[in-house]
């Protein structure tokens, strides 16, 4: 039901022309796709997606807006390159996902390889008690420290688009 949603929404995200509720509609994807996340039982990338993608990516998106047109301008002409290579993406990344396990599925590499190991060494090889801590601080440390940049990133550009904002609108009004 949800990958239903999300793909829905994607299709009306591709038909309108109004920008302000393209943005809106963006802004439910990713909390669609947030959702969809921690169904997988991701809630770090959920978290990431519900914050950035929904959170900073909209405001940024209207804060945009603020500064250009509300609609969308017509194209005079038809872009079928553009609509090959997404097709023969999309094709690609369905074909690369044919050989992965199932999900759940006990003998995948995951479950055999590396939670085992996660589970048995790291009381020893890092020494922090929660498990859930030891491998989001340590074994996957560089993956939240990115995370953590990209959300205080995207923030500052928020910051920056809103004060570029407030100081156009101040010499505009200035006499």
């Amino acid at each position: 039901m949800l990958l239903t949603l999300l793909a829905c929404t994607a299709l009306i995200i591709t038909r309108l022309r109004s920008l302000f509720a393209t943005v809106m509609l963006t802004g439910i994807y990713s909390f669609l796709g947030a959702g969809w996340m921690l169904l997988l039982d991701a809630p770090d990338v959920a978290f990431t997606e519900a914050s950035v993608g929904a959170g900073i990516a909209t405001v940024l998106m209207l804060a945009t807006l603020a500064l250009t047109t509300h609609e969308e301008k017509r194209s005079a002409q038809r872009h079928w390159v553009a609509l090959v290579t997404v097709l023969l993406t999309a094709a690609a990344l369905v074909w690369a996902t044919l050989d992965m396990p199932h999900y759940g599925d006990p003998q995948a590499p995951i479950h055999r390889h590396v939670a085992p190991r996660y589970i048995e060494e790291s009381p020893h090889e890092i020494g922090v008690p929660n498990l859930v801590t030891a491998v989001l601080a340590s074994y996957r440390g560089y993956d939240t420290l990115g995370e953590t940049t990209v959300i205080f990133t995207a923030g500052i550009a928020v910051l920056l688009v809103l004060r570029g904002l407030t100081l156009r609108r101040r010499k505009e009004d200035a006499p």
